[in-house]
């Protein structure tokens, strides 16, 4: 029986030299081809106007941080148009913060008649953001480099 089984101090037993640490790796990212990276860096775009669609404009960034976070490593395009992506989603909240604030003023000044009246206010971010996420999609797509416009550099 002992024939069978190897003992473990044994050179080749399951337990290694003590001088021979174990090493745990984590794999290397492969690089893209163009094409994977024009299409992941689309769907960072679509994804967030899909999941800003779904959610009422306030889960759109989950698309975005998950491509970033999954394909960053892979391709300086993708990451490009992930970030990107993510610094749209960054701009929106900040122009929902202030479109909160005008909104509230507005509506206060008018004795609440401005709570009804400028209620678009809210559309606006929403509508810039969907407009820009849907430009960066067609952009990526084609393999065009972009930077969106009003939208500083949050994410790199």
């Amino acid at each position: 029986m002992s024939d069978q089984y190897p003992s473990p101090y044994d050179p080749g037993g399951y337990q290694r030299d003590p001088q021979q640490p174990t090493t745990a790796y984590r794999a290397t990212p492969t690089t893209m081809s163009p094409q994977d990276e024009r299409t992941w860096g689309a769907i960072s775009h679509a994804g967030a106007v899909v999941a800003m669609v779904c959610s009422a404009g306030f889960l759109g960034f989950l698309a975005s941080i998950a491509v970033y976070v999954v394909h960053k490593d892979r391709g300086p395009f993708v990451r490009a148009h992930a970030a990107n992506s993510i610094n749209v989603q960054i701009s929106m909240f900040i122009w929902l913060l202030v479109a909160g604030v005008i909104y509230v003023v507005l509506g206060v000044i008018t004795l609440g008649i401005g709570f009804v009246v400028f209620l678009p206010v809210f559309a606006v971010p929403f509508v810039v953001a969907a407009v820009l996420h849907v430009i960066g999609a067609v952009k990526a797509y084609n393999g065009e480099w972009w930077n969106p416009p009003f939208t500083p550099q949050f994410v790199r």
